[in-house]
């Protein structure tokens, strides 16, 4: 009873922790976002503090997706730290708890944590990021895909039944189904140049593209406006998807079929699977961050110097994020497969922790 009272005790300590410091990171960077945004936007029209306000606060739930692993280990070693100061390991170590038993709460919570991101917390950034892009849609003309961090511009080629047409896009949304600030060449069966189109919006149909308030430029006559433009199409919403749409646009729950669906078309669907790989792997690269304050928190119990072991958890943390990175981007080329890039930072921070923790705790 003992034991299952001092682990919940140590799994709350860690969980209000890492929480409290992913709270205060959300906070934080919604409130620099906040500010950026009004001071690009100042003078546009229907840039007011509520809309732009509602643009960043939809933003930040995936930005924070990658302040993620960094608030699990600074929150795991504040906890450590916390315990360690007011002498609670101390006391819990003479009472005979190993350093694998106080860990094991802070295991949890972080698998706890990373199981609940990927399956919970993912989707529901994407949707909230696509509802972020639909408000400010036109917002800010051309800074928009700097400011915003959407797929940015995109250049698509395409074949149809009228020919083959160019397509520029400015801004894309709904996975790249719907394009802003569109301008599209369009090419004759001889390829012999026909128009240049110039369009607010496109909007995938069955087998051709919609465009709303089109100017049609032709070399056979004067410019002329059109409410609604069609432009045909071969491509459909799973190409355009694979050829637009960044991985990151998807939720995790929606990869498996666009990973099917990007196989049957013959389609390489390497860049989503991935980034699902990397998702699963998630909850190992947070266990892996625990480890890591562990070993740290372990050490000064021990022999002091903080400040020292303090700067090498980070250090061992952000080296940690950047072969996740590394990994990330060899697998987005197809260089090495999306599992072994994906997981391979996870099991190594894991496997390296356990082997610091062995061999500080058992010699």
């Amino acid at each position: 009873m003992v034991g299952h009272t001092l682990a919940f005790y140590l799994a709350r300590r860690f969980a209000a922790a890492i929480l409290g410091l992913f709270a205060l990171a959300a906070i934080l960077i919604f409130i620099f976002d906040l500010l950026e945004l009004l001071r690009r936007g100042a003078g546009q029209d229907g840039a007011t503090l509520a809309r732009i306000g509602l643009i960043s606060l939809l933003r930040v739930p995936q930005l924070m997706e990658q302040v993620l692993p960094f608030a699990v280990l600074f929150g795991a070693i504040s906890a450590f730290l916390g315990l360690s100061r007011k002498l609670e390991l101390v006391v819990a170590r003479a009472a005979g708890v190993s350093v694998w038993q106080f860990t094991a709460p802070a295991l949890a919570v972080g698998i706890a944590i990373g199981i609940a991101a990927v399956t919970l917390y993912n989707p529901l950034a994407v949707l909230l990021r696509e509802r972020s892009d639909e408000i400010a849609s036109g917002l800010f003309a051309s800074e928009q895909s700097f400011l915003l961090q959407t797929t940015g511009e995109v250049w698509l080629r395409q074949d149809g039944t009228d020919g083959e047409s160019i397509m520029h896009a400015k801004q894309t949304l709904d996975s790249g189904r719907r394009l802003l600030a569109v301008t599209v060449f369009t090419f004759d069966r001889n390829a012999q140049f026909a128009e240049r189109i110039e369009a607010r919006e496109a909007v995938l149909a069955d087998r051709q593209w919609r465009l709303s308030d089109a100017t049609v430029y032709s070399t056979q006559g004067d410019p002329s406006r059109h409410d609604t433009y069609f432009v045909s199409t071969f491509l459909t919403p799973t190409e355009v998807r694979e050829s637009i749409a960044a991985p990151e646009s998807i939720g995790f729950w929606d990869l498996p079929r666009v990973i099917e669906l990007s196989q049957r078309a013959g389609l390489p669907a390497y860049r989503y699977a991935l980034q699902y790989q990397t998702l699963l792997a998630r909850p190992a690269l947070l266990a892996a961050m625990v480890l890591i304050a562990a070993c740290v928190s372990l050490r000064v119990s021990r022999m002091g110097g903080i400040g020292r072991l303090i700067l090498g958890g980070i250090l061992a943390g952000f080296v940690l994020y950047v072969l996740a990175e590394l990994g990330e981007d060899l697998g987005g080329a197809g260089i090495v497969p999306p599992t072994i890039a994906a997981w391979a930072p996870g099991v190594f921070g894991v496997l390296m922790g356990l082997t610091i923790l062995l061999h500080l705790e058992d010699g």
